[in-house]
């Protein structure tokens, strides 16, 4: 957040939470996502040799967008679906001698923890709903841009748009939940927000926090979820709660191959 050298301090004595954004399960990881992992493996290790004892988080997202697309295209469950590719990166992991997080919380396991906070940001009027879903509105976060300097003015602004399948109110306002429609099949919970699924941000929020508790001492990734991912992370954990969401963060740049980002 400083942009700073700082010391490490964690927040209880020799303990410290770390949490690293994982896989979305819909296809075979590569070398790039890797590079991720290894970074937070090889910061994880070296605590550890300094004698800190480490409670590693490490979600797996079994539902999204293109699991979704994926399972309907297969025509088979979601978890099916997802099952082989999550097979698939816990077999590379120990390939690569990455060792493993603590903790291996799937997205669909906490859809709880997520209606939760949701239903907290829709009583303090920071999260609304559409026609489509649920969203976070940008605007009633402050400080939104802290982790990666973008302003709001820098973002479009539109009246109503229609986005990446979404329907909201402006432009930079994210999905929290998003109603189920045919297009899902058979993808969908029934809660007390409405029947639907969960949208890609929530999902880190509740799973990390429910781990790890609302303040936490690192939050680990690649460079590309500083914007948008990271950011609303912080927005929608820190306006439910009331508190700082991390209290480090620690990103990796891209793996270049032939001076080209591998993906």
């Amino acid at each position: 957040l400083t942009r700073k050298k700082e010391e490490f301090t964690p927040i209880k004595g020799k303990q410290v939470g770390m949490y690293t954004c994982g896989p979305t399960i819909y296809d075979y990881a590569h070398i790039g996502n890797f590079r991720a992992y290894m970074c937070s493996d090889v910061l994880k290790r070296y605590l550890r040799y300094k004698g800190f004892k480490v409670k590693h988080v490490m979600n797996i997202t079994d539902v999204e967008d293109k699991t979704i697309k994926g399972a309907i295209k297969e025509k088979i469950s979601l978890k099916k679906y997802t099952k082989k590719f999550e097979k698939a990166f816990f077999e590379d992991l120990e390939e690569l001698n990455i060792d493993k997080a603590d903790v291996f919380p799937r997205a669909t396991e906490h859809i709880n923890e997520m209606v939760g906070i949701i239903e907290k940001l829709l009583e303090k009027k920071i999260a609304y709903k559409a026609k489509d879903g649920i969203y976070f509105d940008i605007s009633k976060s402050k400080g939104y841009g802290k982790l990666s300097g973008i302003e709001l003015k820098e973002l479009q602004v539109g009246k109503r748009v229609r986005e990446d399948q979404y329907e909201k109110e402006e432009a930079h306002d994210f999905a929290l939940w998003k109603f189920w429609d045919e297009n899902d099949y058979d993808v969908f919970w029934e809660t007390e927000i409405g029947k639907g699924r969960p949208g890609w941000h929530i999902e880190c929020s509740a799973m990390s926090m429910k781990l790890l508790g609302d303040t936490f001492d690192i939050h680990a990734g690649g460079i590309d979820l500083v914007f948008p991912h990271h950011e609303n992370e912080i927005a929608q954990s820190e306006c439910s709660t009331g508190k700082k969401f991390v209290n480090y963060w620690f990103h990796n740049e891209h793996l270049l191959v032939n001076g080209q980002k591998m993906s």
